[in-house]
């Protein structure tokens, strides 16, 4: 089994994706010749042809746009947003348009579109580059949104994404692009979106992350069990719709949790997390569920990006909070 960085998987499951299904194709800016500003296309154009895999304008509504006309027409589109930062351009065709086909066609028709953006920070770009604006998405209905943490992970949600007959966004951490590499098959697989999963047992508390806060909250929890605090890691997977299932098993084990985003503290997907952990098992918390997530400010310049992102210990006095309440 090959051994992949996620960035790596991404493209081998585009190169699965193209072999398999004529219906799919790849566009956006500088995707084609170039193979993408990450070089997540590379190659593709050479091996498909510039019918399948092609660059667009610098114009993200229109690719957008581009992207929900084909899908009612019977392709599978890859509509890539070269980052995150960039999708307010493009937010009326993927929140007003793509999400809504199913229910005004009461329906008849729907809207299978993936949109891929890189997103997230640590890694020193310029503004509007590293933004995370997933809670922005997660509150639309019908969008279902994938977030994943490893290259196993990756290729098989996006696989998985492919072959949803509904619109979804795949965002992909830049810091975790080239970070590590894990075993990827070469062959077709699916991870399930909507299924969580727990990365690192444990019984004193629980600690529910997507995105590079994944590894964050496990390098956190490693250092905190020297310190005799055994902690549970949630990886989300996909922020909508959030497996409640697995977060309420592990809350009813630990009895404790704080949730970990790289988002802007208020109204985020954590929010929601605690939200439901109310809904369906506060009579089995033994105290308040904490966030972890930077101030409530624009994202910040390089400069000072490291001290705003959460961190190891951030997340490790969070746990040891929760566990003093």
């Amino acid at each position: 089994m090959a051994q992949m960085t996620m960035i790596q998987a991404i493209t081998n499951a585009m190169d699965v994706a193209l072999a398999q299904d004529n219906r799919v194709l790849i566009f956006g800016e500088d995707v084609g010749k170039n193979g993408g500003v990450f070089r997540a296309t590379e190659g593709l154009q050479q091996k498909y042809g510039a019918d399948r895999v092609f660059d667009t304008p610098l114009a993200e509504s229109g690719i957008a746009g581009l992207g929900v006309g084909l899908a009612l027409q019977g392709f599978r589109p890859i509509a890539e947003i070269q980052f995150f930062g960039f999708v307010f351009e493009a937010m009326d065709e993927i929140c007003g348009q793509a999400t809504r086909v199913r229910y005004r066609t009461n329906g008849r028709f729907s809207c299978p579109i993936v949109f891929r953006a890189p997103f997230g920070g640590g890694v020193k770009t310029p503004e509007l580059h590293s933004d995370s604006l997933e809670g922005l998405l997660a509150q639309t209905p019908g969008l279902k949104v994938v977030v994943p943490s490893t290259p196993y992970d990756a290729k098989g949600l996006l696989l998985a994404a492919l072959q949803d007959d509904d619109p979804v966004f795949f965002l992909e951490h830049m810091k975790l692009y080239r970070s590590f590499r894990e075993e990827v098959p070469e062959d077709a697989y699916t991870v399930p979106i909507g299924k969580a999963k727990v990365r690192r047992e444990g019984k004193d508390i629980t600690v529910i992350a997507y995105g590079a806060m994944v590894q964050t909250a496990l390098k956190a929890a490693e250092e905190w069990a020297a310190k005799g605090i055994d902690a549970e890691v949630i990886d989300l997977r996909t922020i909508r719709p959030i497996d409640i299932e697995t977060i309420v098993t592990s809350v009813k084990k630990t009895h404790r949790a704080v949730v970990v985003q790289e988002a802007q503290k208020t109204a985020g997907v954590a929010a929601e997390v605690i939200a439901q952990i109310n809904e369906h098992a506060i009579f089995h918390l033994e105290g308040p569920v904490l966030r972890i997530a930077p101030p409530d400010t624009v994202y910040p310049f390089g400069l000072i990006e490291d001290e705003w992102l959460p961190d190891l210990k951030q997340v490790g006095t969070g746990m040891e909070k929760a566990l003093s309440l």
